[in-house]
């Protein structure tokens, strides 16, 4: 490795631009974004005009506090090309959520929107620690999911070989692991665990592997989990950020010399953090809602899309552009248990820093007339697995009070066998089901 590999130079000048040099580019580029969104698509003009705004108006950054939101509901009320800038003919691909909660939320591309889009995605990789001509095992899904077909035409354009495996069948994950010898996997870090599970089952030290390099993203994950899977891979695991309406993975990386937070890609997604209840735009360092407009998106330009993601903007580390810190939660999926406050990540801290128990788990909540009940499923490590329904009940024990103490709700606790909580083929764990009557 060069000199100015192993001292985390940036691939791209524009990564250790002044700051008077990345905001010049940041208006320029918003000023554009705003105008061709308003010019070109009926949602935008209609709520600029509502708000009482154009593009105009925007004289500096700070001036896009007085633009309006755009939600998710609003995609969903635009399916499915309603938010296309560009005619359907100049859309080269389109990508789509899965709609479990309602309509899909349809996004698009063209060729240049895709190009760009390998290009950060490129950025990312190599901030993360990789390099031309690295095997890359790409375990994110492939499909309408944004993650496998992002990750493999960005591994790509940095010059990797890709293996194109996607998600599930994790004996043949292994298998190809194990026989390829890839330096690099970029998959979500709940299926990761169920890959190390997996080598271990098989005999497998996972720490033995070939694979350096874990590109984690798709799902919140605590430092704990960071923790536990590098001591139990043998690897460096970085956060990768991204969702598909804003573009898909590569939004934000993870400089793998500091692993301080993901770095936002600033000179093409513009990040501000409001407070999710007013919608007043806060300081950096201050936790909130992060919110993102595209500066350089052609199909399908999104202007101050409300992420839900809860986080907060640091300063520039190994980069000259923000960080964000650590995904603490979803301002729309906090759970709220007899009116105590709750993320599963909250959960997933204290089940990692319990020696006993594997990082699967799954928050089960029931009603019991007007009383919300409730249950958290775990599994025992494989090599726990001999413990008895007497041992696996002080575990259990011991989890339920760390629970109430440091979250502050009583729940069930149940201590199962190895490999009984719920997986999903996807590999995106499925951490609620939430039973309640609406």
């Amino acid at each position: 490795m060069s000199e100015s590999e192993s001292s985390g130079a940036g691939r791209d000048a524009i990564e250790h631009a002044s700051k008077d040099e990345l905001q010049n580019l940041q208006l320029e580029r918003m000023k554009w974004s705003l105008k061709h969104a308003y010019d070109n698509v009926p949602h935008y003009r209609q709520a600029f005009d509502q708000a009482g705004v154009h593009p105009d108006d925007l004289k500096q950054l700070s001036d896009l506090s007085r633009f309006p939101f755009t939600t998710k509901q609003d995609l969903r009320d635009n399916y499915p090309f309603k938010m296309f800038a560009v005619p359907r003919e100049q859309v080269l691909r389109i990508h789509a959520s899965s709609g479990t909660t309602g309509k899909p939320t349809v996004v698009g591309y063209t060729a240049k929107d895709i190009s760009v889009w390998a290009d950060l995605v490129a950025r990312s990789i190599w901030a993360g620690g990789g390099r031309p001509g690295d095997i890359v095992h790409v375990a994110y899904g492939y499909g309408l999911f944004t993650g496998g077909l992002g990750a493999h035409y960005g591994a790509e354009r940095l010059g990797c070989s890709v293996v194109p495996m996607s998600g599930g069948q994790t004996e043949k994950q292994v298998q190809l692991i194990t026989d390829f010898q890839p330096d690099i996997i970029m998959v979500t870090p709940s299926y990761f665990c169920n890959i190390i599970e997996e080598m271990e089952r098989q005999g497998i030290d996972p720490s033995s592997s070939s694979l350096r390099i874990g590109i984690f993203g798709a799902e919140p994950w605590t430092g704990q989990m960071r923790q536990d899977i590098e001591q139990r891979g043998g690897i460096d695991a970085v956060d990768i950020y991204g969702l598909s309406e804003v573009m898909g993975p590569g939004v934000a990386m993870e400089c793998v010399e500091s692993k301080d937070g993901p770095v936002v890609w600033e000179d093409h997604f513009y990040p501000e953090i409001i407070n999710p209840n007013t919608g007043e735009v806060v300081p950096d360092g201050e936790e909130g809602e992060l919110v993102f407009t595209s500066l350089t998106k052609e199909a399908m330009p999104v202007i101050r899309y409300r992420t839900r993601d809860l986080t907060r903007l640091l300063p520039p580390t190994s980069r000259s552009m923000r960080r964000i810190g650590k995904i603490t939660g979803r301002s729309d999926d906090m759970l709220i248990v007899r009116g105590v406050n709750l993320f599963p990540t909250q959960v997933e801290e204290i089940v990692l820093k319990t020696p006993e128990l594997a990082a699967q788990y799954q928050l089960v909540l029931t009603r019991s007339g007007n009383m919300d009940e409730l249950e958290i499923l775990t599994e025992v490590r494989p090599e726990f697995d001999h413990l008895s329904v007497a041992d696996r009940d002080v575990v259990a024990g011991k989890l339920k009070h760390a629970i109430k103490t440091y979250i502050g709700v009583s729940a069930r606790v149940t201590v199962q066998s190895a490999g009984l909580v719920e997986r999903t083929l996807t590999g995106k764990a499925r951490r609620v089901v939430d039973k309640r009557q609406r």
